[in-house]
């Protein structure tokens, strides 16, 4: 996936306020069901006590801990950890019960709790019996969801509500990283990339090709404007479709609203989609943020972090190149840029509404050079789209 360390501490960080949240909530509707059926404190008491039993009942078996695994276990462990020690209203988790389970000896001494063993030895052994302990954690969690049913809680009021159930909002599933995991790199690639506002409309299926008119032809390949843009769209197509395999770059050229940008925001949804980083700027803005690095106007950290992006990113778009200002700072950062990505092997589009030779004077020869030489040149041809749009809203 393509996120930086920073990215997925992130996406950690966002799942550790989700367990958080969880459990601020769960606390929330315990402490509501103490206060109104006090019994349930004593149960969850006697759950926690039971299972405590339990468990030392089980390491202490001759046969050691793991001849007794089982999944009757795994429900005892499963009761202790929705009892979670049971919480007070307004009090602590307290694992210790007020008073035996058999309701006997004075909960200020030692007694209880000896008792509460002596009351599961198993006869012939003399040993705590693991059977007996588990049985009555069964029939106390039975009790505790009748309860619940009779005052019209939903039997899992008293358990904790994550997310994602699958990994219970840690983002892994074993070793292995759950569905949500990929699902929270897209949405925060998304809102990385500065386009989320763009890319729930502007997708390949409707990019239209009505509006390239068949009968203006480029001399140079003697395609009209429709066919020009159907070859374009295959090859925006063919580029995402070979983009783990396969190193490319795409300079988009023609004339003023012919959907080189609308082009651009189609590659980035779907790239973004399988979860690579794409980073959208236009050209403008890109350069801009160049020079507050630069001159110092950001902090030695931002500064570092921008550069990561636009260096690294897997996929960068600059748009409407040759809108900004043009000088000498601009057109060499736009070669280091250009350098930097292509010797990281990092894919780049460039849409511009320049000529070729207007380019090429504009931001040198160097430049140019090393676009002509790396990058597939895909040019439309046509009539403004946004015109013809307006017009047909108007009726003409």
């Amino acid at each position: 996936m393509g996120i930086t360390n920073s990215q997925y501490n992130m996406i950690m960080r966002g799942y550790e306020q989700r367990r958080l949240a969880s459990r601020q909530q769960l606390v929330g509707r315990r402490e509501e069901i103490y206060s109104r059926f006090p019994e349930f404190d004593q149960i969850d008491r006697e759950i926690a006590s039971a299972s405590t039993a339990c468990a030392r009942a089980i390491l202490d078996s001759p046969a050691g801990p793991e001849q007794n695994h089982s999944a009757d276990e795994a429900h005892t462990s499963k009761a202790a950890a929705a009892t979670d020690g049971p919480i007070v209203p307004g009090g602590a988790a307290d694992p210790a019960p007020d008073k035996p389970l058999d309701g006997t000896a004075d909960p200020g001494s030692n007694e209880p709790q000896a008792k509460a063993d002596a009351a599961w030895l198993d006869k012939k052994t003399g040993r705590p019996s693991t059977k007996a302990l588990r049985a009555h954690i069964r029939s106390l969690s039975e009790k505790k969801a009748a309860l619940l049913a009779a005052a019209g809680y939903p039997k899992d009021y008293l358990e904790p509500h994550f997310s994602c159930p699958d990994c219970q909002d840690t983002g892994y599933i074993g070793t292995r990283k759950c569905h949500c995991f990929r699902q929270a790199v897209i949405d925060l690639l998304y809102t990385q990339s500065n386009l989320r506002e763009f890319l729930d409309k502007e997708t390949f299926s409707g990019f239209s090709l009505d509006f390239y008119p068949t009968g203006s032809v480029d001399p140079v390949t003697g395609l009209n404007a429709r066919q020009t843009a159907r070859r374009v769209l295959d090859e925006c197509r063919k580029f995402v479709e070979n983009f783990d395999t396969s190193f490319e770059n795409l300079f988009l050229y023609g004339d003023t609203g012919l959907g080189k940008t609308f082009l651009s925001h189609c590659i980035a949804r779907e790239l973004l989609d399988t979860t690579h980083s794409v980073i959208y700027f236009s050209a403008f803005r890109l350069f801009e943020l160049f020079a507050d690095a630069t001159f110092g106007r950001n902090s030695d950290q931002m500064s570092e972090e921008l550069e990561q992006h636009i260096f690294d990113c897997d996929f960068l778009i600059i748009d409407d190149l040759g809108t900004e200002m043009t000088n000498t700072f601009v057109s060499s950062q736009l070669f280091l840029v250009l350098n930097e990505r292509i010797l990281r092997q990092k894919s780049t589009l460039i849409s511009t509404n320049l000529a070729l030779g207007t380019f090429a004077d504009t931001y040198s020869e160097r430049v140019f050079s090393r676009i002509s030489s790396s990058y597939t040149m895909l040019k439309l041809i046509g009539d403004d789209i946004r015109i013809q749009k307006k017009l047909k809203n108007r009726g003409y």
